[in-house]
């Protein structure tokens, strides 16, 4: 039988779950508010923990997606045996029904070698109206299903007879039998309904399960932003699904070069630094989902804005959205101002002008980057499938850092 773990807040968890720096409760001690709560594994660690804290505008109270109010995100993470390692990962735009109550959406493709399922409406009509799912490759169209289904069981909805069900994925085919689509209905519907506020979980858990980053254990990763008063006062979340290549830089630190593993390691004729034969053909292929949440009033149009500014924070992880890399950002925007009732016959909204973008822009970058670093801290050593993917060495990681004056020596 399948091991089902509901990754939620601490509260739902055993102590044991939850993770602080001795930073992190030294700055506690102090009455300094924390933000790097998060349920991380024991020995691993968010970005924050490593002195690595990208950018100039402060992190919300979580440091999470779930900073944006009313967003929330629930996690089943699937493990069977040795062959089955993966999961779902759920995020809820806000508390009532998506479908009567839609917000403003917009997708960016940075490179279209992946499923998204629903993507064209979201595109043509610029609104989600299920909430986001994120899985493997080949559960995608069972994770639709089942979310279309649940979706359809809503109080409300007893007349509806279309639903767009958004579904990302990321291929986790090498620590997980994909072939056997292991995913179901009941995972589905338990990461929907047991979606929370608050910390979320990250690294090797829901649909980060079996994900692969820089060629060690990638997963679930988030950070989140909060403008200054002076430029709106604005939150911006971010939830990362990462299972992609390249050459890792932590803040401009070579970090992937400096542990030895990195894309094309191989053709450069490069020797791997931890005893390691680089891996022939590796170009940095894989994807990843990007969902940026933020409770600016914006239009699709500015999403879509905002989104395409996601790439940016990606491409200062040292990833190049290789040929076979599927990476795609969806931008909502939960502002009551923007909201739009599904039997409206006329939206009155009030958005930022253009000119009001650009600090969001930059938050947006900013915790793209640090969700990345996020996902690979916090990811765990897993073995699946046959095959074994080490989590990054954080000591190794914390040398690097330091030689590069970043971390605390």
């Amino acid at each position: 039988m399948p091991t089902l773990r509901a990754a939620r807040r601490p509260a739902r968890r055993p102590a044991s779950a939850l993770r602080w720096s001795s930073a992190a409760l030294l700055l506690a001690s102090l009455g300094v508010p924390l933000v790097t709560a998060a349920q991380v594994a024991p020995g691993r660690a968010r970005a924050r923990d490593l002195g690595v804290a990208p950018g100039i505008f402060a992190p919300g109270a979580a440091n999470a997606i779930t900073d944006v109010a009313g967003v929330r995100v629930g996690q089943v993470t699937v493990v069977e045996g040795d062959r089955i390692r993966t999961g779902v990962t759920a995020i809820l735009p806000h508390e009532g029904n998506a479908y009567l109550s839609r917000v403003p959406a917009a997708l960016h493709v940075g490179n279209g070698f992946g499923k998204f399922a629903g993507a064209t409406q979201v595109a043509e009509l610029g609104e989600l109206e299920t909430p986001i799912v994120l899985t493997c490759t080949l559960c995608t169209w069972k994770a639709a299903d089942a979310l279309a289904a649940w979706m359809l069981e809503r109080p409300g909805m007893a007349q509806v007879r279309s639903i767009n069900a958004v579904v990302g994925e990321t291929n986790d085919g090498g620590l997980n039998d994909i072939r056997a689509r292991p995913v179901t209905a009941e995972h589905v519907r338990r990461a929907l309904e047991e979606a929370r506020g608050g910390p979320v979980a990250e690294g090797s858990v829901g649909a980060g399960t079996g994900t692969v980053a820089f060629g060690w254990k990638g997963g679930i990763g988030t950070a989140s932003r909060v403008l200054p008063a002076s430029l709106g006062g604005h939150t911006v979340g971010v939830l990362v699904q990462t299972n992609f290549g390249g050459i890792l830089d932590v803040m401009g630190a070579p970090v992937g070069r400096a542990l030895g593993r990195f894309a094309f390691q191989r053709d450069v004729g490069a020797p791997p630094a931890d005893g390691r034969a680089p891996a022939a053909g590796d170009d940095g292929d894989g994807s990843v989902i990007i969902v940026i949440a933020t409770d600016a009033p914006l239009s699709d149009r500015n999403l879509r804005r905002v989104a395409a500014r996601a790439m940016m924070g990606l491409g200062r992880t040292g990833s190049s959205a290789s040929n076979g890399s599927g990476d795609y950002a969806l931008a909502f925007s939960t502002a009551a101002a923007v909201r739009r009732a599904w039997d409206a016959e006329r939206h009155t909204t009030t958005e930022l002008a253009n000119e009001q973008l650009s600090a969001v822009f930059q938050a947006t970058v900013e915790a793209v980057e640090e969700a990345v670093y996020n996902s690979l801290f916090a990811a765990t050593t897993t073995t699946g499938n046959g095959r074994t993917v080490e989590a990054i060495p954080l000591d190794r990681v914390r040398e690097v850092l330091r030689r590069h004056g970043i971390a605390p020596r």
